[in-house]
């Protein structure tokens, strides 16, 4: 896109430049009927404009709607996660007592040790 975009613009201001040689001025053709001259560069621009207004409505609402209904679908993501992560502790929760078993003794007697030195500093 960088590489186009500078042949782009100067199209575009060619087109411009020729519009202003040739000094054709705006047309708008409303079935069948053609407008031009300065009324009908203000109809052109008011029914750009409307479409552009329309068009910034609609994306507004689509982009609520979807966050909404992505916001919901990423609850009941993290919902559905949570309940799994539950169900597999609890499922391996038999499984790791003999482990703990040892290391509940280990952390205690870790967190005895460290009492009976505080209490020997601050005597």
């Amino acid at each position: 896109m960088k590489k186009i975009a500078p042949y782009i613009v100067m199209f575009v201001i060619a087109m411009v430049f020729w519009e202003y040689l040739t000094d054709s001025g705006m047309h708008v053709e409303f079935d069948g009927d053609e407008i031009d001259g300065p009324f009908g560069a203000l109809v052109g621009l008011l029914a750009a404009g409307g479409g552009i207004l329309i068009g910034l409505a609609v994306t507004a609402i689509v982009g609520v709607i979807l966050a909404v209904v992505f916001a919901g679908v990423g609850v009941l993501v993290v919902c559905a996660l949570v309940v799994a992560a539950l169900v597999v502790a609890a499922a391996m929760s038999p499984l790791l007592l003999p482990l703990l078993i040892p290391v509940a003794i280990i952390w205690y007697l870790a967190s005895r040790n460290r009492k009976n030195r505080v209490k020997e500093q601050a005597v």
